[in-house]
């Protein structure tokens, strides 16, 4: 247990932001809440996940 720092380091070294939530789909790097919301207002998320196998 910890307060997070290296996660959060380990984030900000993968992705550039250090923040969660940080989403994934499929191993490909989406971006935080904001992104997502984005996606799914835009109708692009679902067909993300779907690709992915994450919804059928």
């Amino acid at each position: 247990e910890g307060d997070g720092s290296e996660i959060q380091a380990a984030l900000a070294e993968w992705t550039g932001q250090k923040t969660v939530p940080n989403v994934f789909i499929g191993g490909n790097h989406i971006g935080g809440c904001d992104k997502t919301t984005a996606l799914n207002n835009e109708g692009k998320l679902v067909p993300l996940l779907t690709q992915a196998g994450a919804v059928a």
